[in-house]
């Protein structure tokens, strides 16, 4: 199943008519293929969408997880700090009051992608390591990663974005846990350990 298969049947599983579901769609593909976007970009969703498949069972509100994915990062500009809020506005507007969805849960986990700090909300723990799973690639994929990052944030030159990123990069490090759930700190905390500090040396 595509993804626009599963974006038109989640919406339709939750009560949005078929006309809504079709012009939500070219809305969402419109805003994630902005050419802007080097890294956050319908190959993202997928990536996170693989993890939401695998562990879908672990779910509690699967739904408005998926929802969430969809959405977390609809509004992006490197230039802005408030991407996940205003991306977090815009999933709840458009979300009619019938529904058949947690809104208050989606709005709070496109929230918690901006800080990705551990939650009281199960869900939200993995829909947060759904979206870091990237720091713990490969060296030569997370390399395409942090390539693809800079590139997003081409306005600003080296002097200003070197040490921007080291500072969000360092930030990880500061925490207890990258990943907030027990299964990705089991399966990935090292390795993304070790790639942020492999990136920071490069950035000095």
């Amino acid at each position: 199943m595509n993804l626009q298969q599963l974006y038109s049947e989640l919406l339709s599983n939750i009560g949005f008519s078929a006309n809504d579901i079709q012009k939500k769609w070219l809305d969402v593909e419109k805003a994630y293929s902005q050419k802007s976007r080097h890294y956050h970009n319908l190959n993202h969703i997928k990536d996170m969408i693989e993890c939401y498949k695998t562990y879908f069972d672990r779910l509690k509100s699967p739904n408005e997880i998926l929802f969430s994915i969809f959405y977390h990062d609809y509004i992006y500009k490197s230039s802005k700090k408030d991407n996940e809020l205003k991306s977090a506005e815009y999933a709840f507007s458009i979300l009619p009051e019938n529904i058949e969805l947690d809104k208050q849960l989606v709005f709070d986990a496109i929230c918690a992608t901006q800080l990705h700090q551990h939650n009281t909300i199960e869900d939200i723990n993995w829909l947060i390591d759904f979206d870091l799973k990237i720091l713990a690639r490969d060296w030569n994929e997370y390399q395409i990663y942090f390539e693809q990052i800079r590139k997003e944030y081409s306005i600003y030159p080296d002097f200003l974005y070197k040490p921007g990123r080291a500072k969000a990069l360092k930030h990880f490090l500061e925490n207890e846990f990258i990943f907030q759930t027990e299964e990705f700190r089991g399966l990935y905390e090292e390795k993304a350990r070790i790639n942020i500090e492999q990136e920071i040396k490069l950035l000095s």
